[in-house]
């Protein structure tokens, strides 16, 4: 196959700037394409949490640096970003929406998501959202980005779409091209929670792609039942191991004490956005059950908003108001100094959290799939998984990890009290996550996609 010249969308953007004096300047130099090297990592921009840095943005960039790709351009909504941007050899445009837009933009998305996730089921609501006036603002969203691609492909002359993520589902549809187009669903998928209403027009946006890449077993099944009859392959999410390190014991230290953590604190330790289906209330709750038995026991909760939830995003709110509701919580318990609130930490702190930890926890009431498992896997950390999530599948329990059910506190906090009780399950539960975690990484991912990619382009 010879390379291929790839267009990838999603909405989050790779990094969300911010409104710096200096950023602004720099975006603003005329006839002139930007390279985000002239912009400085946490002065002027962030780079997003989440699937957008920990996988697509390593998997264009390898697949560009083994010459499977020949370029690649990468479309996504950044209200603050400029029109395009240079990055690590891939070209970053932006697709601009007003703060008007954005919110009705944001209020259908919010209904979709809402519906994936079983929080909106035949509601008023979500009968009546394709005939708001807020979905036509996300209509347009999805038209102003399939233009915006469109012009691109004009220009470029892609070989091939790769489409990521609920938001961007209608995008497939708009194109209007009939050169292969890839859709990856990211969030849970379960053809009983969409209401009826919706069938008929999302399933003729799924058949507007070529294949349509789900992250767990249980979702391909859910697709074929919800009457896609196209090509579904499951492709694990994967991270690139390289990415994560061991930090020294000084920056352990250090990490701790800005967390004011005491050396004698066992740390327990959850990494999510603040968003209810994160069920970080769940792990509250199993830490109020555990607390009078271990006194040295700490629950740290890592992450603050999505891109949704940014200033530099949607501008949602749902993110602090989580947190108020989990603060309030704690309180309600009496744990409220066993909660840490890390917020955003760094990756280098990140990984020196993963290394001083005892274990992690997912406690998701719903989750397409779960990679911080797999970052905690990568530092050998046992972990106890919702059985919502689909990295669920992955586990064996007693062998690689814990199963848990979210809507059960007491046995979340029975199998957090068998990990701080038995010091080698906990050890042997972590070095076979870290073996497991082989099937997620970013070698993996790479085959994988590449195959997919070669079978349309050679079709």
């Amino acid at each position: 196959m010879d390379p291929v010249s790839l267009c990838v969308n999603t909405q989050t953007p790779l990094v969300q700037f911010k409104r710096t004096e200096s950023a602004t300047k720099k975006k603003a130099a005329p006839l002139k394409v930007p390279n985000l090297s002239e912009f400085e990592d946490g002065v002027d921009y962030d780079f997003s949490p989440g699937g957008v840095t920990r996988m697509v943005f390593p998997l264009v960039r390898r697949m560009i640096q083994e010459g499977t790709l020949s370029d690649a351009h990468w479309v996504s909504l950044d209200p603050e970003g400029p029109a395009s941007l240079l990055a690590g050899g891939i070209t970053l445009h932006s697709v601009h929406l007003t703060a008007d837009r954005l919110k009705g933009y944001g209020v259908v998305k919010e209904t979709l998501w809402g519906a994936a996730h079983r929080t909106v089921r035949d509601t008023p609501a979500s009968q009546d959202v394709f005939w708001t006036d807020d979905f036509s603002e996300y209509a347009y969203y999805n038209r102003l980005t399939a233009e915006t691609i469109g012009a691109l492909d004009r220009k470029e002359d892609f070989d091939l779409f790769y489409i990521h993520d609920f938001q961007q589902l209608p995008i497939g549809h708009m194109l209007g091209t009939l050169k292969p187009k890839i859709y990856r669903w990211h969030i849970p998928f379960e053809a009983s929670a969409i209401p009826d209403q919706w069938r008929e027009l999302l399933t003729t946006y799924f058949d507007s792609y070529n294949v349509i890449i789900a992250s767990a077993r249980r979702y391909v099944e859910a697709l074929k039942s919800f009457g896609y009859s196209g090509k579904v392959r499951k492709i694990y999410p994967y991270v690139d191991p390289r990415e994560y390190s061991r930090p020294p014991k000084s920056e352990r230290t250090a990490v701790r004490r800005k967390l004011a953590l005491r050396d004698r604190d066992d740390v327990v330790l959850v990494v999510a956005r603040m968003d209810p289906m994160k069920g970080q209330d769940r792990a509250i709750r199993a830490l109020a059950g555990l607390a009078p038995r271990y006194p040295n026991l700490k629950l740290v909760l890592v992450g603050n908003g999505s891109f949704s939830s940014s200033r530099q995003g949607l501008g949602l709110s749902k993110g602090s108001r989580w947190q108020a509701e989990l603060e309030g919580l704690a309180r309600h318990l009496s744990v409220e100094d066993r909660v840490v609130f890390a917020g955003h930490v760094t990756q280098r702190e990140l990984d020196a959290l993963y290394e001083t930890c005892k274990f992690t926890v997912l406690p998701s009431v719903e989750e397409g799939f779960g990679l911080v498992v797999v970052e905690g896997w990568l530092h050998s950390k046992a972990a106890v998984v919702s059985g919502k999530a689909g990295i669920a599948e992955l586990i064996e329990a007693g062998r690689n990890g814990l199963l848990s059910d979210p809507d059960d506190p007491v046995r979340l906090g029975e199998a957090m009290r068998l990990l701080l009780d038995d010091g080698d399950l906990t050890h042997r539960l972590g070095r076979e996550g870290y073996r497991t975690s082989k099937l997620c990484s970013l070698d993996a991912g790479v085959r994988a996609e590449t195959e997919v990619i070669t079978q349309l382009i050679d079709r």
